[in-house]
């Protein structure tokens, strides 16, 4: 069970051909598997298993195929980790169904619940579930992003899918909020969210943060390529710590595992 006062390190699993970090890397399951092991020998307190890439311009994927590339993965994963906590990161309410019945610790869904069912499936269960926040749809969300005010609205946004996820039933220690760092924002937008990281982390809810391998990483250190993004995903998932986030969602586990050890002994 995935409890609000702690702090997690996400390992990300994607079993997508597509991802922009990783894509078709995992997804065979024997590979799974391997990637499962390592991440939780680095530390890693919840893998996130996701079949459909969010990468901005991504391609919609059908719920059918989401599931024939999710469920067996999730499956070889119980049976060879039974203790682990698993997550799928999904907004399809078939595949979010199908997770649930396999007993995940939590729903990570870049669409806050707004799918069609995805509120019904999901208040009448036991599971967590992470609301994210994200300007228009993965194909259209880098196009010309705009707000007037970046942290006000991204948090009013997540504060009103949370309350209507309590009014239909899950209570609210099931809850957990990702801003969306890199879902419809510009390099300036994702700066001022993690500078101003508190206005969300001191709401009732617990916040998860995905900065790992982003453009922003790069765009800050220069334009690096992904491969070349570890140091600095490590420093931002250190600074979203520090302003109070709860799960940080990374690739590269033993590194983060490291500096969060160091963050919180300075806590």
């Amino acid at each position: 069970m995935l409890l609000p006062s702690n702090t997690y390190v996400m390992g990300i699993i994607n079993v997508t051909p597509d991802s922009f970090s990783d894509g078709g890397r995992f997804n065979h399951i024997d590979h799974a598997l391997k990637h499962a092991e390592r991440l939780l020998e680095e530390g890693a307190h919840i893998l996130d298993i996701g079949g459909e890439s969010t990468r901005p311009g991504a391609q919609a994927v059908s719920a059918e195929d989401e599931l024939k590339r999710v469920m067996p993965v999730l499956e070889a994963l119980k049976t060879h980790f039974p203790e682990a906590l698993l997550s799928v990161d999904t907004c399809k309410a078939e595949v979010m169904q199908a997770a649930i019945d396999r007993e995940v610790a939590m729903i990570n869904d870049v669409m806050a619940l707004r799918a069609p069912q995805a509120l019904e499936v999901c208040s009448q269960a036991t599971v967590a579930v992470c609301l994210m926040h994200m300007q228009g749809e993965p194909r259209t969300m880098q196009q010309k992003p705009y707000y007037n005010n970046v942290m006000a609205e991204v948090k009013a946004f997540l504060l009103e899918r949370a309350a209507v996820c309590e009014q239909a039933g899950i209570a609210q220690e099931r809850i957990w909020l990702d801003p969306g760092f890199g879902f419809g924002k510009t390099l300036e937008h994702n700066v001022t969210l993690l500078q101003q990281l508190e206005q969300l982390t001191l709401t009732p809810y617990p916040v998860l943060v995905g900065l790992s391998r982003k453009s922003m990483i790069g765009a800050l250190l220069g334009n690096r390529e992904v491969s070349d993004r570890m140091i600095g995903s490590v420093v931002a998932a250190a600074i979203a710590l520090l302003k109070g986030a709860k799960i940080l969602r990374v690739h590269d586990v033993k590194e983060t595992v490291d500096a969060l050890r160091i963050a919180q002994a300075l806590l």
